[in-house]
């Protein structure tokens, strides 16, 4: 091999031995574009919320990203609205836990509830469907564009799905599937039990109505934040056990809880 030949072998290995290197920037760029397009950004923190990871509780700021697949917490005066990218918000009520974009092969998966409460205003995108999820032990509730709400009982996983506008589909997450998913339209509610069909939808009087706007108030403003978010990053607590079976999260001081939901089909 010449001299010439030798060289240009040795710049060509060369090339090629910098490539991995040259692409990390632009791999790393690529990585951090997406993770932020696929998070939520807290925009509203009041109280005890915090983020667990590796069993400790990390407390949330406004501000604060939410990545894919971490469990949000919240305390008993713990209250906060988290929002994505194309402007869809979901509200975490107190004595709340929930995990964010759990399915990492689908980010229309928005939500699961494990327990507790939350509040759903998805988005339209330019007037159309915007099609996302949101899980609860006992249920999977597909939605295009609607405002609605969700609540898990901790002690048997009760689903409680309340629509205030547009329009949810409902299905049963356990029990085989029979016929096609429940539609709630605006006004209606449905409860869904861990070993029961589909209850019948249930229209809500303006007393209803009325008890469920005044309950939003008054966990927004009647429970005063008592434990302020502290500086992102640093942990609020030890480690966490799995919330118990009956009760809510470790610290929940015995507020009171919402009214029971009405008996099973049949009883």
């Amino acid at each position: 091999m010449t001299r010439t030949a030798q060289l240009a072998y040795l710049r060509l290995a060369a090339a090629i031995a910098l490539l991995p290197m040259m692409a990390l920037p632009v791999c790393a760029q690529f990585w951090n574009s997406s993770a932020s397009s696929a998070a939520a950004t807290a925009v509203t923190v009041q109280g005890n919320v915090s983020l667990l990871r590796d069993s400790y509780l990390w407390a949330v700021n406004s501000g604060d990203l939410v990545l894919p697949q971490q469990i949000i917490v919240t305390g008993p005066d713990g209250y906060a609205v988290f929002r994505v990218a194309d402007g869809s918000t979901f509200e975490v009520f107190p004595n709340s836990r929930v995990t964010f974009r759990a399915n990492s092969g689908n980010w229309k998966d928005l939500v699961d509830v494990w327990l507790g409460r939350i509040r759903v205003q998805i988005q339209k995108l330019g007037g159309a469907p915007n099609f996302n999820r949101v899980h609860t032990p006992t249920a999977v509730i597909s939605v295009r564009g609607t405002v609605f709400d969700v609540s898990v009982d901790p002690s048997d996983e009760t689903t409680h799905i309340i629509v205030e506008e547009g329009q949810v589909a409902v299905e049963h997450r356990l029990m085989p599937r029979d016929g096609d998913p429940k539609i709630l339209n605006a006004g209606e509610e449905l409860v869904v039990y861990r070993n029961s069909p589909l209850s019948a939808l249930r229209r809500l009087d303006r007393g209803r109505v009325m008890q469920l706007m005044a309950d939003i108030v008054w966990q927004i403003l009647v429970r005063t934040p008592r434990l302020p978010g502290g500086g992102g990053g640093v942990p609020t607590g030890g480690t966490v056990p799995p919330p118990p079976v009956g009760g809510g999260l470790p610290g929940d001081t015995g507020s009171t809880p919402p009214p029971p939901p009405p008996p099973p089909p049949g009883n």
